[in-house]
């Protein structure tokens, strides 16, 4: 039996490594790119033959290869520098407004030199579409090379790699421009050889809202007034850092953005002085963010990012400003090529923008709009190796074109052909006497182009996102098939065991009957897991938690009600409580002597404190993704003064130590380890209660040494203390109960006694020391509105424990382990946090809170059984 037990076990964890594997190569699909980077081949028509890659021309001098490019672009660059201004975190409606209405005055006033560069139509600005996730590092990349990243460049972003593909700032370099960069050290991690200059600020200390922005302002006037630069590339974060502290609404974001348009100011006069220069202020976001501040998901508050152009080539005589001019982010990389006279980089699916190139002629429009489906076509063939432009024109048999073509093949054989078709027609009608009927032909072939190119565009970008159905089920299946096998032998295991074990087991465990907790529990389980197929489902995953906590619990009270029923049982409950006392299974609850209604009432005192305070909970955060703007109680704080939230905090961190103070009472050995980890745990407390009424006052001062030292006093403090009491509980509990034990005991086992009450005083001291250390930590961590929905975590935690602890016949132990399960995930969502990245709260200085890790808990319920 053993062998074939083994078997169905590794059978069991192959399948779910090989299940698991598959998942994640199709969840996070590997976008096929382009090797290399653009050069003069961009510039003519692609071959019908397969992509080449990795082929190179010849390395030319930067000198000569910015004369081969304006050859063969057949156009002048429009610009010589360019200065790109990356506000991070600015939202497009706080410049743009939103639906085609300007923004609010007070968001107006804040930027009043650019507004009047709008409204005298000497900007055109978009609300440039950020793909997710809309984290810094991955949107940096769509910006420079046009193309989209997955969901991996989230765990990317926080240790940027170098930047290999084709992008705007190599192809820059390598014709000869210098470049600078001020701000985010994204860019220097991203670009580690290119800069000449640079002064990198780190982005992760989001209560710093002041030096972040002051260290790249203050090379500002030297940058300015320097003519041995061609890229100014200025990034600067203080904007994003004031909404992860307050939100998008925070006291702090107009002054940000007066701070922020005065920047603009003085880049924009600085251009205007030397006529001779051609410069182009580009001010871009690279996301935008949620009403808390934060940002990450697919939102249209995360994704509404910003892109200005200011300069010569966007000024016209009439506009409307404040137009929905909608963009995709990655458009930023075609615009700025063929602005600057360089290749589009390889991978780029976006589109150039229209209102950038107003200073071109018809011809040299149309010329951009050819070089940028060029690009595109090089991409579709690396996607389709059989497509060809020549077939596609010769099928078509010029403009004769089906109005529905079946295939995605045709459909771009369509447009494209029909694109390049009226091209040449207008090309044959240059220079003709009827000037309408000119401008008409150019029309027709821009409005063709930009069809081809946003069809190309969006069906690249999905083509780069679309997850491998296929694999996704196959692999669920693998995984199915995992969990059959090991229910096989688990099963085996069970049918091998002698009738004569059973006959240890306690009364209650002899009914074989499903009880209705079991029930519900596999149940919620199965529902759970089917739920997950559901995108909804999923967004709001926490009613579903709170759902199955509550009813749990409700559950476990009306057992327990039926137990208090059951009066001819009490005495034998508190008889078997006595014997427990002496025997070899110490109980802390069994500690002091409980008659049956004390402990009855205690018992439903712990249901009743779990149900109550899980109801507080789910009303402190109950919007999740899509019922956000619910009100809460959460938001009436926020609104509140901040002595209440103070106070409230305090009383969480009182409560805490309160509570671990009891819980040592509890502890027969009253050694000096025992005392030591106290001191060191109302230490803590004391550390954690003066950084809530010191560094706290001013959220918009940059974190400061105290603050600092605060944080690492605790960190020590709490490291060792945890150490020592893993390591020296074990010896010092056995050797005290071995010095109190009379000699004259009658135990049948004495040396299995000691054994037995100095392991269960070393695991609970070890598991509640562990418990309370974290949750001063997340008291230091998490966002002071959360203060009380972590206490209450922790009285959930410590009432079930004393719940199970009480009547360890009531509830078998795999349902207590579920139950803790159930807790942890409802008070994961509880403070807030949510299946989205926009939730992931990082004002906690570049640390991710969680709640009380629910393995944590069940150690320490294990300790009672």
């Amino acid at each position: 039996m053993g062998a074939a037990v083994a078997g169905w076990t590794v059978a069991a964890v192959l399948l779910q490594v090989a299940g698991l594997s598959l998942f994640l190569y199709g969840f996070f699909p590997v976008k096929p790119t382009l090797r290399g980077f653009s050069g003069p081949e961009s510039y003519r028509m692609p071959s019908c033959g397969p992509v080449s890659a990795g082929e190179q021309e010849p390395a030319l001098p930067p000198d000569q290869l910015r004369s081969l490019y304006r050859e063969l672009a057949e156009m002048p660059p429009v610009y010589d520098r360019l200065v790109l201004m990356v506000i991070d975190g600015l939202p497009a409606e706080f410049v743009l407004g939103k639906g085609g209405k300007p923004p609010s005055k007070e968001l107006m006033e804040s930027m009043p030199y650019t507004q009047s560069l709008l409204a005298g139509c000497q900007a055109a600005g978009y609300h440039a579409k950020a793909a997710p996730p809309t984290v810094t590092m991955p949107r940096l990349k769509a910006m420079v090379s046009g193309a989209i990243g997955g969901f991996l460049d989230v765990a990317f972003n926080f240790n940027t790699q170098a930047f290999l593909e084709d992008n705007l700032l190599d192809q820059l370099h390598m014709i000869g421009h210098k470049l600078v960069m001020l701000g985010d050290d994204t860019w220097i991690k991203l670009f580690p050889t290119l800069f000449a200059r640079q002064d990198g600020v780190s982005s992760f200390y989001v209560r710093d809202t002041v030096e972040v922005d002051f260290n790249v302002s203050r090379h500002l006037e030297f940058e300015l007034a320097a003519k041995d630069w061609s890229v100014l590339v200025l990034h600067y974060l203080g904007l994003d850092h004031v909404g992860h502290i307050g939100g998008r609404r925070s006291v702090l974001m107009t002054q940000k953005m007066k701070e922020m348009d005065d920047v603009i100011r003085k880049v924009h006069s600085a251009s205007l002085q030397d006529n001779l220069e051609r410069t182009l202020l580009v001010v871009v976001s690279d996301h935008g963010m949620t009403e808390g501040g934060n940002h990450g998901g697919s939102s249209y508050e995360e994704t509404d990012s910003l892109a200005l152009f200011i300069g010569h080539s966007v000024e016209r005589p009439h506009c409307s400003p404040y137009d929905q001019n909608e963009a995709l982010q990655v458009d930023l990389a075609p615009t700025l090529a063929l602005l600057f006279g360089i290749p589009i980089p390889k991978n780029n699916i976006g589109v150039l923008l229209p209102e950038v190139f107003n200073s071109l002629t018809d011809n040299q429009k149309l010329r951009t709009l050819e070089l940028n489906s060029w690009q595109i076509l090089r991409l579709l063939q690396a996607q389709m190796p059989a497509f060809c432009l020549e077939d596609c024109i010769n099928w078509e048999g010029g403009l004769g074109i089906v109005v529905h073509p079946e295939s995605t093949e045709k459909k771009f054989c369509h447009l494209l052909s029909k694109a390049f078709v009226s091209h040449q027609s207008s090309r044959l009608h240059q220079g003709s006497n009827f000037m309408s009927a000119e401008a008409q032909y150019v029309g027709t072939s821009v409005e063709n182009y930009y069809g081809f190119l946003r069809y190309a565009s969006e069906w690249l970008s999905h083509r780069a996102t679309d997850k491998p159905f296929y694999l996704l089920i196959s692999a669920i299946l693998l995984m199915i098939m995992s969990c059959l096998f090991l229910m096989g032998a688990v099963s085996r295991l069970f049918k091998g065991q002698s009738l004569s074990q059973t006959d240890l087991l306690t009364e209650s465990y002899l009914d074989q009957r499903w009880h209705l907790d079991e029930v519900f529990i596999l149940t919620g389980i199965l529902l759970y897991v089917i739920s997950l197929g559901s995108s909804s489902f999923v967004e709001e995953e926490q009613y579903t938690w709170n759902f199955l906590t509550s009813t749990l619990y409700l559950i476990f009270l009306i057992k327990t009600v039926q137990a208090m029923l059951k009066g001819s049982n009490s005495v034998l409950v508190h008889r078997a409580e006595e014997k427990r006392f002496d025997g070899n299974n110490f109980s802390y609850a069994s500690s002091y002597e409980l008659t049956p209604g004390k402990r009855d009432g205690y018992k439903l005192c712990t249901i009743l404190i779990v149900l109550v305070a899980g109801r507080v909970i789910r009303a402190w955060h109950q919007g999740g993704i899509n019922w956000v703007h619910f009100p809460d109680i959460s938001k009436l704080l926020a609104q509140a003064d901040s002595s209440i939230v103070k106070s409230l905090q305090t009383v969480s961190v009182l409560a805490v130590v309160a509570l671990y103070s009891v819980s040592l009472m509890l502890l027969r050995a009253r050694s000096k380890v025992v005392i030591g980890v106290w001191l060191s745990h109302i230490y803590c407390g004391l550390l954690v209660l003066l950084h809530i009424w010191e560094n706290q006052i001013n959220t918009s001062l940059p974190i400061n040494h105290s603050t600092t030292s605060i944080a690492r006093l605790f960190y020590g403090t709490a490291s060792v203390s945890i150490s020592a009491t893993i390591l020296a509980s074990p010896w010092i509990f056995p050797a005290y109960y071995t010095e109190t034990k009379p000699a004259s005991s009658s135990d049948s086992n004495p040396v299995k006694d000691i054994d037995s009450h100095g392991i269960s005083d070393s695991v609970f001291l070890t598991g509640m020391t562990y418990t309370v250390f974290w949750c001063l930590l997340q008291l230091l961590l998490q966002q002071p509105i959360n203060a009380i929905p972590l206490l209450l975590i922790f009285l959930q935690t410590v009432s079930s424990i004393a719940h199970f602890s009480l009547d360890k016949t009531l509830h078998k132990q795999w349902v207590q382990v579920i139950a803790m399960q159930f807790l942890g995930m409802a008070g994961h969502f509880g403070l807030g946090n949510t299946n989205s990245l926009a939730s992931i709260d990082v004002a906690g200085a570049f640390i991710v809170s969680l709640p009380i890790p629910p393995q944590v808990s069940l150690s320490i319920s294990f300790l009672f059984d």
